[in-house]
């Protein structure tokens, strides 16, 4: 009897042991974030990295920022599940959608919109213009820097020869050194790039407006722990502590003021969802 309460004893500690251990694996896990190319690799870490590093201290979930080296790399990389948020609006395709990634916060700041630009010197004042011209692209990936603008270009029967640049700002560089006639990226991003680097440029088409890239959580994410990341990004604003770190990121891309974030949730891209119903750019 004393031998068999011993190994009673002994079992449940050995098995209190093991819960204990899969708690603080639990606790400790990192939960990877990924934010697509719109920037350097460098310029997006130290955007994301203090943001990252207050919302890890705030909800108790440890976040650390994953991208690729370009946006195809990191598309590719969200696709495969390797994050568990992730900062992008290339999920919005009937075949990505059955990914199960769902919006759970957006920046507040204004809705992004598609432009086709050229340099300010440059003649071209309408898309007619760029029949056969040399258009540089961010990558086949982006949302407003591929799909929405050749989409516009192929209704309007134009043929133009693409390039890519890899990522938005690799793609307005592009424009800005005159190694292209037009580039079709992100309008927010080129206000920010033209005020940034003293570009002058001269947008001669743009689309409707969608709303700024969400932040998307995997399936795989624990509810608790996508709604403490939710929460602490939507508060950063109201906290001392969380606008200075806004306005320091906001300094470094010398944005006209602060970026926080809102609640947001998948009804917020709809008119994402229509595009890639009615699109006619056929990638197979």
């Amino acid at each position: 009897m004393r031998i068999s309460r011993c190994i009673a004893v002994f079992l449940l500690g050995l098995l209190w042991t093991v819960l204990s251990s899969a708690v603080r694996a639990e606790e400790e896990q990192t939960y990877y974030f990924g934010v697509l190319n719109q920037r350097s690799v460098q310029l997006t870490a130290q955007y994301w990295n203090p943001i990252l590093r207050y919302v890890s201290e705030r909800s108790g979930v440890p976040l650390e920022l994953r991208m690729g080296k370009t946006a195809v790399e990191t598309t590719a990389m969200t696709v495969r599940g390797e994050f568990a948020f992730v900062f992008t609006n290339h999920l919005f395709t009937p075949e990505r959608e059955r990914l199960g990634y769902r919006v759970i916060a957006r920046p507040d700041s204004p809705d992004i919109q598609a432009s086709i630009t050229v340099r300010k010197d440059c003649p071209f004042r309408s898309l007619s213009d760029l029949d056969m011209a040399i258009v540089v692209f961010p990558s086949r990936e982006a949302f407003v820097g591929y799909w929405v603008p050749m989409d516009a270009l192929l209704k309007s029967g134009i043929k133009v020869q693409a390039v890519f640049g890899g990522n938005q700002e690799g793609a307005i560089a592009q424009l800005q050194a005159g190694a292209v006639e037009a580039a079709a990226v992100n309008n927010r991003v080129l206000e920010n790039y033209g005020r940034r680097e003293n570009f002058r440029y001269r947008v001669i088409w743009i689309s409707e407006p969608y709303h700024d890239l969400p932040v998307m959580v995997n399936p795989a994410v624990p509810k608790s722990k996508a709604e403490a990341v939710r929460n602490a990004l939507i508060g950063m604003r109201n906290d001392p502590e969380g606008r200075k770190v806004l306005e320091t990121s906001a300094a470094l891309l010398k944005l006209p003021e602060p970026v926080g974030f809102v609640s947001a949730d998948d009804r917020d891209y709809d008119n994402y969802r229509r595009f890639y119903r009615q699109t006619i750019i056929n990638e197979d």
